[in-house]
């Protein structure tokens, strides 16, 4: 309790001191505070606060938007992407790439996964990633899709198709995937929407969706309930945190507040274990290295606590507020 309130007490008063050097409201301000909020924990994220630097005479295009038609595609070799498989709670477990980060839920009834990378990485990362780990990739019954970017959804085509697996995005997001660049055999047919508060059970397990829109037009936000040992947890993901949409006011405004309405969601919630969808956001990849060394009964590298959450969100909405 006492280093609790050392941490929230040396995070106020850095805040005021950020704030202090600049007047409020300017795009400064925000910058300082976001700086005052990341320490070295979000480090990674902090360069959203910078101006976009696009090539000259080029504009700055999200990644999903690059993809075109798989004859026009170039594949990055498995050594740009691959990252082994990794079990980083009782019932979660890490199945992503080196960049993209994908995730899976086993409950009582099945698998429930959080986005889906690439199509071309889907199988070797996914499919046999859960078979590395003991799982059955044929028990996923459901893929949230946390946004409408290719790196997150293009392989729910191949989940889809191959197991059955329900994927799940929001209706502003199955709208925007479906009129993007991608050519339309690479997407999945449209099949359940999410919506705001939704509750997604399976077995003894229930996800809470939030429709928190800015990255993409539909974003969603996830909590979920995690176990190591007799311990519970309770993780939360923002879903979407790069600034790569159309930089307009009205659309910064957007993504600060829904930064703001999840931050007091996890607030109230309780959240103490913070996950990501690209691993350089939280040093995902790092934090998998050190519970390999992982004394028993020590520290859970992932459980950061409730207030670590909240800075991570004061970051990115303190960011979207300097643009």
């Amino acid at each position: 309790m006492k280093r609790c309130w050392v941490s929230l007490l040396c995070f106020v008063l850095l805040t005021i001191s950020a704030n202090a050097q600049a007047p409020a409201g300017t795009a400064d301000a925000h910058v300082a505070a976001a700086k005052a909020a990341a320490r070295q924990d979000y480090s990674g994220v902090i360069n959203l606060c910078n101006p976009p630097q696009p090539a000259a005479g080029q504009r700055a295009t999200p990644p999903a938007q690059q993809t075109n038609s798989p004859a026009q595609r170039t594949i990055p070799p498995a050594s740009q992407w691959y990252a082994e498989p990794s079990k980083v709670f009782d019932n979660l477990y890490f199945i992503g790439s080196k960049d993209v980060s994908a995730w899976a839920i086993t409950t009582s009834d099945g698998i429930i996964l959080i986005d889906s990378l690439y199509d071309y990485s889907v199988e070797e990362q996914i499919a046999n990633g859960l078979k590395k780990l003991s799982l059955d990739p044929a028990k996923i019954k459901y893929v949230v899709v946390t946004h409408g970017h290719g790196d997150h959804y293009l392989g729910s085509k191949f989940l889809q198709d191959r197991y059955g697996a329900h994927i799940i995005l929001s209706e502003a997001d199955w709208n925007f995937m479906a009129n993007d660049r991608n050519a339309a055999q690479l997407k999945p047919k449209k099949d359940m929407v999410a919506t705001e508060g939704q509750k997604l059970t399976l077995g003894d397990t229930t996800l809470t969706l939030y429709v928190t829109p800015g990255h993409t037009p539909g974003t969603v936000s996830v909590l979920f309930p995690v176990k190591d040992g007799n311990q519970r947890h309770l993780a939360g993901m923002w879903g979407g945190v790069g600034f790569n949409f159309p930089r307009t006011p009205e659309a910064f405004k957007t993504y600060g507040a829904s930064a703001r309405r999840f931050q007091d969601i996890v607030a109230k919630a309780g959240v103490d274990v913070h996950l990501t969808n690209h691993s350089g956001q939280d040093k995902t990849l790092d934090k998998i290295a050190a519970l390999k060394t992982r004394k028993p009964g020590g520290p859970h590298p992932f459980v950061v606590g409730n207030d670590a959450m909240k800075r991570f969100l004061t970051v990115v909405s303190e960011c979207a507020d300097a643009q």
